[in-house]
């Protein structure tokens, strides 16, 4: 009894100071904690690369709050969700995406072709396209909601268009200034970087020199470099000398690049991924930060104006470039470089009209259209271009090899990115397709690869923190996916069917895909850039 009295009396004096603190033991057994969310007995994948483990996740608020054996470690959850049989891994990142009409669309703004694949946040602004207006745009996502978390990239197109118009003209010093503040203002306003879309005009119209300038303002304020580089084929410098172009502009601007769908287009770049890849590896070793992004399809997805035309022609307002199509002048010179370009395409065979603003067209080659207007098909061509006023002319080219695709699949510098837009399958199946199709069937890349080019790489890439991996305290972005299910469904004919076998996606902390459907929860975030400090 005296020795209890003594331990009474130490715990009055104790609880009586205001400067001690009592202290439980770490053996003791810690008390029943609460979580609102748990998936419980999945397989875990957690974006670093590290292979699957059986474990519970545990999310409390917009965060995850616990990894491991719940019932062991004694928590509870107001709801539980039993992912026995599944994979449960980090929300997909794709950093290439056309979702902006989407997004900023009070009908369309759940991107549920996106969260149906997994994909957790996507990056909107590439291919030089995205608007310097950035506040505004993440505001209006904020007020009206999203269904994915988004962020933005400045495009050099769009910032060279404001300032210079579309013509084939060079910045004065006092114009590239203008330019520049433009792209140093949007980053303060929230972009992670800089895009260009040197393949289209008038992107086309710049010299290398002008983008390193603007990429200098981006390094500077911790942002990176995102290109639809000048050539994918022969278009112009060809694809080594495009991959060179982006490797000087990362030297000479000292920042990190990316290079978006990476690929080797038309049949005088087959194979050519081979020298691809020893040049952006060389470059890597030296100290050059390259990466990339690729869609697992054969087919490529652009214009049917960017891909015959040449950029000569495209130069100017719509008014211009179709008044320059009936110019007797020109019209030798325009026909020649238009029937190389299709050869660079593949043929008339090799383009498929997809955009659904064409329903005519919809579904149709090139080659069955000049038949049924008994025109050759460059002929034909501009006849569509004419009659179209050069609007929804969406085509897939089916003029990409499966060796090059594989052979760039597998580098651990390439992520997986859809350049997803209405009219390509890609849109919808990007994800599911790369596992069911290169994980599962074909066995090109494993499991842990394919999630950590799917999460955690474009994370780090891109500079999106607390994201991309399955780690406590990061942002609840969780997928649960059934393996023996998940696949697309979207094709060249249909490219807009749902993919399959998503059972489970969470989007900072809230379910928005409830056993394979979407429930309309608008859950995602506008992403802004957080500023390197000074």
């Amino acid at each position: 009894m005296r020795k209890f009295a003594v331990l009474g009396a130490l715990l009055t004096l104790v609880l009586a100071c205001g400067s001690f603190r009592l202290r439980v033991p770490a053996y003791a057994t810690p008390p029943e904690e609460h979580l609102d969310l748990l998936l419980a007995g999945g397989q875990v994948v957690d974006g670093s690369g590290s292979p699957a483990r059986l474990e519970d996740v545990g999310i409390g608020n917009d965060r995850i709050a616990f990894l491991g054996n719940a019932s062991k470690e004694k928590f509870t959850a107001e709801r539980t969700l039993d992912v026995h049989g599944l994979m449960v891994c980090p929300g997909f990142i794709d950093p290439h995406t056309h979702t902006i009409g989407d997004l900023s669309s009070p009908k369309l703004n759940g991107n549920v072709s996106y969260l149906l694949q997994g994909v957790t946040t996507v990056g909107v602004g590439n291919d030089g396209g995205g608007s310097p207006q950035v506040a505004k745009t993440l505001d209006l996502w904020r007020r009206q909601g999203i269904g994915t978390n988004a962020l933005l990239l400045v495009g050099h197109g769009a910032v060279r268009a404001e300032v210079l118009g579309n013509g084939d003209v060079q910045p004065t010093p006092e114009q590239l200034k203008n330019m520049k503040e433009l792209v140093r203002s949007a980053i303060e306003e929230g972009a992670f970087g800089l895009s260009t879309g040197l393949f289209y005009v008038p992107g086309s119209f710049a010299k290398t020199e002008e983008v390193i300038e603007l990429s200098k303002v981006v390094r500077a304020m911790g942002g990176y470099y995102d290109s639809h580089m000048r050539d994918e084929d022969s278009y112009s410098i060809g694809l080594l000398g495009a991959i060179a172009e982006t490797i000087r502009i990362g030297r000479e601007a000292r920042i990190p690049v990316h290079i978006s769908h990476i690929k080797a287009l038309g049949p005088q770049a087959w194979g050519r991924s081979v020298a691809a890849i020893q040049m952006i590896e060389k470059a890597r070793a030296e100290g050059v930060d390259v990466t990339a992004d690729q869609y697992p399809y054969a087919a490529s997805g652009s214009s049917l104006v960017a891909s015959l035309l040449p950029a000569w022609a495209q130069a100017g307002k719509a008014e211009e470039v179709l008044a320059r199509l009936d110019d007797s002048g020109v019209r030798p010179r325009l026909l020649e470089e238009m029937t190389q370009n299709l050869k660079r395409r593949g043929g008339a065979d090799s383009l498929l009209f997809t955009s659904s603003d064409a329903p005519e067209l919809l579904g149709k080659r090139l080659s069955e259209v000049a038949r049924e207007k008994n025109l050759p098909p460059v002929e034909a061509a501009l006849a569509i271009m004419r009659e179209r006023k050069l609007e929804g002319l969406a085509v897939a080219s089916f003029n990409m090899r499966e060796d090059d695709v594989v052979r760039f699949m597998k580098r651990p510098w390439v992520m997986t990115g859809s350049d997803g837009s209405h009219g390509h399958p890609r849109m919808f199946g990007t994800f599911p397709r790369k596992l069911r199709v290169y994980v599962y069937q074909k066995k090109v890349i494993t499991l842990p690869f394919m999630i950590h080019a799917s999460s955690d790489f474009p994370a780090r890439t891109i500079g999106i923190p607390e994201r991309g991996l399955l780690r406590t305290g990061y942002f609840a972005d969780v997928i649960a996916f059934d393996p023996a299910t998940v696949a697309d469904q979207s094709t060249y004919e249909h490219p807009n069917e749902l993919a399959v076998g998503m059972k489970y996606v969470i989007v900072n902390g809230k379910l928005a895909v409830e056993d394979g459907k979407y429930n309309g929860a608008l859950v995602g975030r506008p992403l802004r850039k957080e500023l390197a400090a000074k």
